[in-house]
C-alpha cells in the first residue's frame, strides 16, 4: 500500500468513527450539507455553461464562471469525507 492510501485509509478510518460518535441528527446535517453542496455546484456548472452557449459570442465570462464551479467540483473530489458519507 502506498503512503498515500495509508493515509487515506487512516482519514477514513478517523472520520467513520467520529461520525459513529457524533450526535445522529448533526451527522445527517452534514451528510445533507455534502450532498447539497454537491449537487449545487453540479446544477450551477451546467447552467453556466448552457446560459454561455445562449451568448453570442459564446466562451465569455459566463464559461468562466463555469470552469470555476467544475473546479470546485474538483477539489471535493479529494474530500474524504465524500468517501465515507
Amino acid at each position: 500500500m502506498t503512503n498515500a492510501s495509508n493515509q487515506h485509509a487512516a482519514t477514513d478510518a478517523t472520520l467513520r468513527q467520529i461520525f459513529k460518535a457524533m450526535d445522529a441528527h448533526q451527522a445527517q446535517e452534514i451528510r445533507e450539507a455534502y450532498y447539497k453542496a454537491i449537487e449545487g455546484l453540479m446544477t450551477l456548472a451546467e447552467t453556466l455553461e448552457i446560459a454561455d452557449a445562449q451568448q453570442t459570442p459564446s466562451a465569455g465570462p459566463l464559461l468562466t464562471e463555469h470552469f470555476h464551479a467544475v473546479q470546485a467540483l474538483d477539489a471535493m473530489k479529494n474530500s474524504r469525507l465524500g468517501k465515507i458519507l
